[in-house]
């Protein structure tokens, strides 16, 4: 019975932000100026497709596009250029090697955010691709709910059965433990949640990235810094105007997440309860049904209902939620493969 209340409750979390969950504005009128921080490192598959995206925007604010390459091995920095052409809203940056102290990504940011001045700052992952009224959108949105930061949440794109079993669990997992339009109200470090696929926040909020210098989860630290100060900000569901491709492989995803999943739950004891949380939602229920409980039962068809209400509010697929003990088992794994290689972790070329 336990279990069955365990997903009844966080059925009910995922109920209540299906119906109260803040959504992205409509109106793409603003005339605020916006920086758009692009750091990238070994990303020439990525470059063309990004630099014919930017220059489609429809922004009526002022904006600027600042990329930066992160020392990269590839022609990233040849085809950025080639790109670019003489376009006067793009600054392209050669970017130092990291600092003592700092990792790869924070520093690249760090030296966007020195280099720009205008008063929205937007960061944008590489692989993240968004429509021509993305940023009018999300500036909006921001203005909307009187937030300091936002991060939008991309719709995840999926095309092995691996990556299906995983990648929405993300969206997931804060759609079902957090109440959105609550965290939107109160600057509590406590309900910090964010995705620095698509992250934007007030100049005027900003610190810098020193504090999270030498983060891996760059984004949530961040989130939980600017709260720490008071400043307002969430995470909403983006799907309408942004999509990311992450992973090509299983060993991308595999090595994605063993870059963050040790760090992810703040502890040796946080990972601890998370694997017990995950196998007391996903994998008991299963456990109970093969015993011949109806309890289990009562729990699966609850879990599974959330992930249902979740796909349908992210545009996944819905089939796939009937698999979310496989789900769990995979991301169980994923978790103690990312504490067993954590001293050796490498991304894009550097160790972590």
């Amino acid at each position: 019975m336990i279990f069955a209340l365990l997903n009844l409750f966080l059925l009910l979390i995922v109920i209540i932000n299906a119906l109260t969950m803040p959504k992205l504005s409509r109106h793409t009128a603003s005339s605020q100026s916006i920086a758009i921080h692009i750091p990238m490192r070994n990303e020439s598959e990525n470059v063309i497709e990004v630099i014919e995206m930017l220059k489609n925007q429809k922004y009526g604010g002022g904006y600027h596009f600042y990329l930066l390459d992160d020392n990269s091995t590839d022609d990233t920095y040849g085809l950025l250029e080639e790109s670019i052409g003489s376009d006067n809203r793009f600054t392209l940056l050669s970017g130092s090697e990291p600092p003592v102290g700092w990792i790869g990504k924070t520093w690249a940011l760090e030296q966007l955010f020195q280099t720009s001045e205008e008063e929205i700052i937007i960061s944008l992952d590489a692989d993240v691709r968004i429509t021509t009224d993305a940023f009018s959108r999300a500036v909006s949105t921001l203005n909307t709910y009187g937030l300091d930061f936002l991060s939008i949440y991309p719709r995840q794109i999926v095309t092995s059965f691996i990556q299906r079993m995983v990648q929405p669990l993300l969206q997931w997992s804060w759609l079902s433990t957090l109440i959105l339009r609550i965290t939107m109200r109160f600057a509590n470090p406590a309900f910090a949640v964010a995705n620095g696929q698509f992250f934007m926040v007030r100049r005027s909020a900003m610190p810098g990235y020193q504090e999270v210098a030498n983060k891996v989860l760059d984004d949530m630290e961040l989130a939980r810094v600017l709260l720490k100060k008071g400043h307002k900000g969430s995470v909403i569901n983006g799907g309408d105007i942004a999509q990311c491709h992450m992973y090509s492989s299983f060993t991308d995803l595999r090595a994605g997440y063993a870059k963050s999943l040790w760090k992810a739950f703040g502890s040796i004891g946080g990972t601890i309860f998370a694997i017990a949380f995950i196998l007391a939602s996903g994998v008991v229920p299963i456990i109970l049904i093969l015993a011949g409980s109806a309890w289990g039962w009562i729990a699966f068809e609850l879990i599974v209902l959330s992930r249902i209400i979740s796909a349908s509010l992210s545009n996944g697929k819905i089939f796939d939620s009937l698999m979310h003990p496989i789900s769990s088992v995979l991301l169980i794994y994923l978790i103690i493969y990312s504490w067993s290689v954590r001293k050796s972790v490498q991304w894009r070329g550097r160790t972590l």
